[in-house]
């Protein structure tokens, strides 16, 4: 047991990010640490919500004691500007990478199934007529692209079925399980034979709009893409225009640019398209998987070790 001073922001989380709050304060009780108010005593920043940033940014630079701050989600593309502005010694951000791979990863391997079957041409079918679109994971080629604890996950789900999975990796080195494993500058290689492309990498500068007009003509025209990672890695005109023309069998989306998605925009009405909120995580899910990211980073601290899920700032995830 702990009696490290631990601050939740925002201070008054709304309703959609009270499970941010209620996850930490359930994480202090385990470990006997104390919920202070911002202050000279507080060692470590809970973020538990949308923050804004410049308020994050004033907290960190006038609270020199702080010595952790973690972040709720697993992507943080939306604190980059922060953790740079405020880096100093003694100081480190962590994240939830890892935390929540498990239901992101089941999340992506629906979609994968249900866009090879076109389900969401049926789920929109007032008839019985039937349609032979359709094609079977057994026998084909994943490509995951991100190797991190989502990709790694979706690869250890699709051990059951007959598939090549190959794994697109920022820095080159061996992923167990993959067929092969490629870095970023050889994706065109390994895309073009790819029956499922699995979008799971980080968002850095380096990586937005990943997958374009180009690479979008290169995939098979009964390939599916997916992507549950961040919507600028796709480019939205592009993907509209690729399932539009069957340049591509379809996509599944959990996460699009914009976002959230506007009514009206073409993708709500294209038949190959299946589309999720954001929601491969939902509540119920994550609750447990933060409250034990920030228990362990509680205790990481207290004891003077190195903290899970540390953020790499030069890297940007």
């Amino acid at each position: 047991m702990t009696d490290l001073a631990v601050t939740i922001l925002p201070a008054a989380a709304p309703e959609a990010a009270a499970w941010g709050a209620a996850s930490a304060r359930r994480a202090l009780a385990e470990t006997g640490a104390r919920e202070v108010e911002l202050g000279d005593e507080t060692r470590m920043i809970v973020v538990a919500g949308r923050v804004d940033q410049a308020e994050l940014r004033r907290a960190v630079d006038e609270h020199p004691g702080v010595a952790v701050v973690q972040l709720p989600s697993a992507g943080v593309d939306a604190y980059v500007e922060t953790m740079r502005a405020t880096r100093r010694d003694g100081l480190v951000f962590t994240s939830a990478k890892g935390a929540y791979s498990a239901p992101v990863a089941e999340h992506a391997l629906a979609l994968t199934l249900a866009t090879l079957r076109s389900l969401q041409i049926r789920a929109r079918a007032s008839s019985w007529e039937q349609t032979q679109r359709g094609i079977s994971l057994n026998g084909g080629h994943v490509l995951i692209i991100g190797a991190g604890g989502i990709g790694t996950e979706l690869l250890r789900l699709l051990q059951p079925f007959d598939v090549e999975v190959s794994m697109v990796v920022r820095t080159a080195r061996e992923v167990e399980g993959a067929a092969r494993t490629v870095t970023t500058d050889r994706l065109d290689e390994v895309l073009p034979d790819a029956d499922v492309v699995v979008v799971a990498a980080a968002l850095t500068e380096g990586t937005t709009s990943l997958i374009g007009a180009e690479r979008l003509a290169a995939m098979k025209d009964t390939a599916v893409l997916v992507n549950i990672a961040r919507g600028p890695l796709v480019d939205t005109d592009a993907l509209v225009a690729a399932l539009a023309e069957g340049t591509i069998g379809g996509a599944g989306l959990d996460v699009v640019d914009p976002e959230p998605l506007p009514d009206g925009h073409p993708l709500w009405n294209e038949p190959r398209a299946l589309i999720t909120p954001h929601q491969a995580n939902t509540d119920v899910m994550t609750e447990p998987l933060f409250q034990e990211r920030v228990r362990a980073n509680i205790e990481a601290l207290a004891a003077a070790k190195e903290p899970v899920g540390v953020v790499d700032v030069d890297a940007g995830y």
